[in-house]
């Protein structure tokens, strides 16, 4: 849970699966057709192009990149707000073990934000935030994808992100 709660925190508002998303009607589909890498040592994508995202990040660093059983998972983003956002932001946060959904739910972005030391309403400008997260070390072999869409109170987008992570039996990174 450590691992999601990272991962919600970091995606959740910096913000390698390339695959269809839906749930209850909404869709969101990573494409093949363009490089949706996010910029920095990091396995995360962008769901679509990130041209009119309120969010641009700059940079995502994650160390150790892939994150790795047992060790400290330091996380490192550099962004630009495009404008402020405010009170009643969400982020729809899906979290999946292989085929399995293990979270799948939609929260307010500004509970959060103080996983990485924000609060609301954050303010048009450079961002720069920092988080270091200890990785259990029993996580359970497999694949977890992970896909954060987040959106202003009128539905705004300010980014959307995904990122797959493998970990392998006896994984002693």
């Amino acid at each position: 849970m450590k691992f999601a709660t990272a991962f919600f925190a970091l995606l959740s508002f910096t913000s390698a699966a390339r695959a269809s998303w839906l749930d209850g009607g909404n869709q969101v589909t990573v494409t093949d057709d363009e490089d949706l890498s996010v910029p920095g040592d990091n396995p995360l994508l962008f769901c679509s192009k990130a041209d009119d995202d309120i969010l641009t990040i700059k940079q995502v660093d994650l160390d150790p990149n892939p994150p790795a059983p047992g060790k400290t998972l330091s996380i490192t983003a550099q962004g630009t707000l495009n404008e402020d956002i405010e009170e009643g932001a969400k982020v729809h946060l899906q979290v999946k073990y292989g085929l399995i959904t293990l979270i799948n739910q939609e929260a307010n972005l500004c509970d959060y934000v103080k996983e990485v030391d924000l609060s609301c309403p954050l303010k048009k400008g450079d961002l720069e935030l920092g988080k270091q997260v200890d990785l259990p070390k029993q996580v359970p072999p497999g694949k977890y994808t992970v896909l954060a869409d987040v959106f202003t109170k009128d539905g705004d987008k300010i980014t959307c992100l995904t990122a797959t992570v493998t970990f392998h039996r006896g994984d002693k990174s």
